[in-house]
C-alpha cells in the first residue's frame, strides 16, 4: 500500500510496480475534495488490486467497469468515504448504477463493501445505495443532517445477507431532542434491521433516540451473535406509559433485560470520550478500514 499517494506519484509508478500492488488507499491524504487521485484509465494498470479505498465521488461507473474486467484479479474489499463536501462538487450522475455493481460482483464474487457517510443527506443516500452493492459495513456520522428511517429501512431490505456492522451517530447539539428514527411508527427501523440482517454483529448508536423497549427487543433478537452493542446513555429514552406500570428502577431493569438478551453483562455507554467510534469517527474508519482490507 502506498504510504503517501498523490496524483503525480500514482501516475509516475512504473507498470511493473503498479501491476504488483494488491492494496491501495487513496483516503488518508485526501484533504482536497476537488482533487482527483486516479482516473479509470490509470486504474487499469493496477490489475492485481485486492482492496481499494477511495472517496465515493471518485468511484465512477467507468471505474467499476474497469474493476469488473476479466483480465484482472477479483477485488475483495472496497472502502468508500462519502462526504457532503465532495458530493457538492461532483455530480452523482457519474456514480455506478445497479447494473455496474452487479457486473462487478459477477467478476468479484467475494467482494464486500465498507461505507462511511459524513453529513450526507438522506435523499442522496437513497440514491447512492444501489441494491447490487454487497454492503457489509456502514457508518453514518453527522452534525447537520440526520439519517432517516427510510434509509435504515432500505438498508435492512437490500443488504440483509451481507450487513455485519451498522453505526449511526449524530453530534448532540440539543441534548433534549434527539432524532427518532421510528418517527412514531409501530415498527422501529432499528429493530427491523436487527431482525432482517441475520449477520449483524456490531451495532453502535449515539445522538438518536433509542426507546428502552426497542433496545431490549434488539438484544433478544440477536442474542449472543450481537458481539458489540454500544448505545450512549443519553440516547436511551423510556415510554412514560410503560414506566407507570413498573415498580423497579427503569435503568436497572433495562440493563438487566438487555444483559439477559445478549447472554452477557451489558450497560449503556456512560463516557462517550472513551470510544473512538463516537469521538473521532474518521480515525475509527481508517483503523477499521485497514482491518477490513486485511481480512481477505
Amino acid at each position: 500500500m502506498l504510504e503517501i499517494p498523490t496524483p503525480s506519484s500514482l501516475s509516475a509508478l512504473s507498470n511493473p510496480v503498479a501491476n504488483s500492488l494488491e492494496h491501495l488507499s487513496l483516503l488518508d491524504s485526501h484533504s482536497n475534495v476537488d482533487c482527483t487521485f486516479i482516473t479509470a484509465a490509470e486504474l487499469e494498470r493496477f490489475v492485481n488490486l485486492q482492496s481499494l479505498a477511495l472517496d465515493f465521488s471518485e468511484f465512477t461507473a467507468e471505474m467499476a467497469r474497469v474493476l469488473a474486467s476479466t483480465n484482472r484479479v477479483p477485488l475483495h474489499r472496497l472502502s468508500l468515504m462519502i462526504h457532503s463536501a465532495s458530493l457538492s462538487l461532483k455530480s452523482l450522475n457519474t456514480m455506478p448504477q445497479d447494473e455496474d455493481w452487479k457486473a462487478l460482483v459477477r467478476h468479484s464474487a467475494n467482494l464486500r463493501v465498507y461505507m462511511i457517510a459524513f453529513d450526507v443527506k438522506s435523499d442522496d443516500m437513497l440514491t447512492v445505495l444501489k441494491p447490487g452493492i454487497p454492503l457489509e459495513r456502514i457508518h453514518f456520522d453527522s452534525s447537520i443532517t440526520s439519517v432517516s428511517g427510510a434509509v435504515v429501512d432500505l438498508i435492512s431490505r437490500q443488504y440483509d445477507k451481507f450487513l455485519t456492522h451498522f453505526i449511526v451517530m449524530k453530534d448532540a447539539i440539543d441534548m433534549l431532542h434527539f432524532p427518532d428514527l421510528s418517527n412514531n411508527r409501530n415498527e422501529d427501523p432499528l429493530v427491523l434491521l436487527t431482525w432482517k440482517c441475520t449477520r449483524l454483529s456490531v451495532l453502535a448508536i449515539h445522538g438518536y433516540t433509542v426507546w428502552a423497549h426497542n433496545l431490549i427487543a434488539i438484544a433478544r433478537l440477536r442474542g449472543s451473535d450481537l458481539k458489540v452493542l454500544e448505545v450512549t446513555e443519553e440516547s436511551i429514552d423510556f415510554d412514560p406509559e410503560e414506566l407507570a406500570y413498573q415498580d423497579v428502577d427503569p435503568v436497572h431493569n433495562l440493563t438487566e433485560q438487555v444483559s439477559l438478551g445478549l447472554g452477557r453483562s451489558w450497560h449503556a455507554v456512560m463516557d462517550i470520550e472513551s470510544l473512538c467510534v463516537f469521538t473521532d469517527p474518521a480515525r475509527h474508519f481508517y483503523q477499521e478500514m485497514q482491518n477490513f482490507s486485511k481480512g481477505i
